[in-house]
């Protein structure tokens, strides 16, 4: 079992941004390089929905909701991924959290960070 810790989140204004940062501990390099990351969020009173993921080899994909405000990138030697939002606005808040996916099928979740748009 890996550990993720996440970090980044807070209140913005409308139009702006923020980056979230999730670090995988207990883990070696070749071992994060192998997993898949995601970003998920959950709204009050909604479900948790997928944000964005990138896979280990570097490929992406996006909810259509995010696609063209928010970019997933991950540094290998951190074994940290990342997710820059821009343009933020209410629809935006809730709670991140950072998951990873083995490639065995294993996994595991970050405690989850807050985010809010609120002017």
């Amino acid at each position: 079992q890996v550990q993720l810790v996440e970090s980044g989140g807070g209140l913005v204004q409308p139009g702006g941004s923020l980056r979230l940062s999730c670090k995988m501990s207990r883990a070696i390099l070749s071992t994060f390089i192998s997993y898949t990351m995601a970003w998920y969020r959950q709204a009050p009173g909604k479900e948790r929905e997928l944000v964005a993921r990138i896979s280990g080899g570097g490929s992406t994909n996006y909810a259509d909701s995010v696609k063209g405000r928010f970019t997933i990138s991950k540094d290998n030697s951190r074994k940290t991924v990342y997710l820059q939002m821009n343009i933020l606005n209410p629809e935006d808040t809730a709670v991140y959290y950072c998951n990873s996916l083995s490639p065995r099928g294993d996994e595991d979740w970050g405690q989850g960070t807050q985010v809010t748009v609120s002017s």
